[in-house]
């Protein structure tokens, strides 16, 4: 298999199928204009390629042209995707990666074949504070000892105490959403932690269960709206559910 012309370097996209990764090479290259995506195939998968001189930077344009590479092979099949900014020194890296992980690879794709991912945030909400106060006696109490007896340090412990009830309310909702939704899903991966959130977790959903999983968040947003914001995005390339071990490239 020739490699890509004048490659320095290799920018890596996805591994697929080779039928698979086939629909992604009129899609245009990170990087240099002139730059074409191309295959490296072995043993009936494919690394989705292109030449890069240097490391390319998260500009819009190759950040575009990173996710219309991965959305043209999801819909054409499974697809192993890569974070943007992946790079091999060379075909022959790439190629020994594909072969030394063929059983990996193939396994992998057999798992998330027919699936994707949707990301589900959810992040407290403040216009909750007078449930919250009308269930929690005890910061009732603390705010009318705040109101007698004002001051900075009075002030900010109400403040901190009314930030951890919203967010527990919060928490205690995305308990109960994740529980209602993870029967729709074939597999729940919890994401990291985000700065004032409740709920970072993504679902690898059936395609023939999308409809009804998106119709249960809607159901799920209205009955906790005033415990929990809820932020749905997807379908997504499969990150969450690809083991970084699973797609090496050697770079």
């Amino acid at each position: 298999m020739p490699t890509p012309p004048d490659a320095y370097s290799l920018y890596v996209y996805a591994i697929a199928a080779s039928d698979t990764a086939a629909h992604a090479k009129r899609c245009r290259a990170v990087g240099d204009e002139n730059a074409v995506v191309s295959l490296l195939s072995q043993g009936g998968l494919a690394a989705v390629v292109s030449s890069v001189s240097g490391r390319p930077r998260a500009r819009r344009r190759d950040l575009s042209a990173h996710q219309d590479v991965l959305r043209a092979l999801a819909a054409n099949g499974p697809v192993l995707p890569m974070r943007f900014g992946v790079i091999a020194p060379d075909a022959e890296t790439v190629l020994t990666g594909l072969d030394s992980a063929r059983t990996a690879h193939l396994d992998a794709l057999e798992r998330l074949a027919g699936k994707a991912e949707w990301n589900l945030k959810g992040a407290s909400v403040p216009e909750a504070l007078p449930d919250l106060m009308r269930e929690d006696a005890n910061l009732r109490a603390l705010r009318e000892s705040t109101r007698r007896r004002p001051g900075y340090e009075a002030n900010v412990s109400l403040g901190q105490a009314v930030a951890a009830g919203l967010q527990r309310r919060a928490e205690q909702a995305a308990a109960e959403v994740v529980a209602q939704l993870r029967p729709l899903a074939a597999e729940l991966s919890e994401g990291r932690d985000i700065a004032g959130g409740a709920l970072n977790a993504s679902f690898l959903v059936p395609h023939a269960a999308e409809t009804a999983f998106r119709r249960a968040v809607d159901t799920l947003a209205a009955r906790h709206q005033g415990r929990i914001a809820l932020t749905l995005t997807g379908p997504l390339p499969c990150y969450s559910f690809v083991a970084a071990e699973a797609v090496p490239t050697g770079a």
